[in-house]
């Protein structure tokens, strides 16, 4: 039944060309063959000789726990054989539950606890002014990685689909920041802890979409994230040296 569901994607994707097998990143053709009357055969890669893609028959819950073990299988199946467009919504719903977690942090180093509509004001403006400095965060942590690996590998960024399909993939990688909004509502002592820990999560599903986007070794993702960071960092300094609370 999996199977059969994915029929009219699978046609319209193989006409694009953009199949790879999972195991070996290797180009294919057709990730199962269609016997008719319910009879269908999951295509076997013609380098590895493993199949294409086994995730096309597997529950999407199970597909979600393998990419969250950072399985470069379950990134290959999500990134090359399947059609998901939720990036862009993804980011925003990321950026606000950042902006939201720094608001929060901000609201409770103030002491002021007056109603009146000024302060009210004052804090919703406090929430967009928060989005609008995780956002610029952001943008520099993704412009720094394209920098470095245009700079290390330029060959690997030739085209603006290559450009296309490196930020969805950081884009989609980035889902460990929805963590932090259980982590603040559940507050509790080591809050700060888990906080780090969502960090350094979404640092490593970077790494992993980076790797397997670009069919990288392990190193030349990490210098890339690291860039970033630094491009990011910088960014936060120059807030800070603006005297703004970020």
């Amino acid at each position: 039944e999996a199977l059969t569901g994915r029929g009219v994607l699978s046609r319209a994707m193989a006409a694009l060309g953009t199949y790879r097998c999972i195991e070996c990143n290797r180009e294919a053709a057709e990730l199962y063959r269609d016997y008719q009357r319910g009879v269908l055969r999951i295509s076997i890669c013609k380098s590895c000789q493993k199949p294409v893609d086994k995730y096309i028959e597997y529950d999407p819950v199970i597909i979600l726990i393998n990419a969250i073990l950072c399985k470069a299988q379950a990134y290959r199946h999500i990134l090359f054989n399947t059609k998901i467009n939720i990036h862009g919504k993804l980011c925003v719903f990321c950026l606000l539950c950042e902006a939201y977690l720094r608001w929060l942090q901000l609201q409770d180093s103030s002491q002021n606890t007056d109603p009146d509509d000024l302060i009210r004001y004052a804090k919703e403006w406090d929430f967009y002014r928060m989005f609008g400095i995780a956002s610029l965060e952001q943008t520099s942590f993704l412009v720094g990685i394209f920098i470095t690996l245009w700079w290390m590998r330029p060959e690997m960024l030739k085209t603006k689909s290559d450009f296309i399909l490196l930020l969805k993939a950081l884009l989609l990688s980035s889902y460990g920041k929805l963590l932090l909004i259980p982590a603040v509502i559940w507050e509790h002592d080591y809050t700060p802890l888990c906080l780090a820990f969502i960090k350094v999560f979404v640092l490593i599903s970077n790494s992993q979409a980076i790797r397997v986007t670009l069919n990288l070794n392990r190193m030349l993702p990490w210098l890339a994230i690291f860039f970033g960071l630094i491009l990011e960092n910088g960014v936060v300094y120059l807030f800070q040296k603006m005297g703004w609370d970020v």
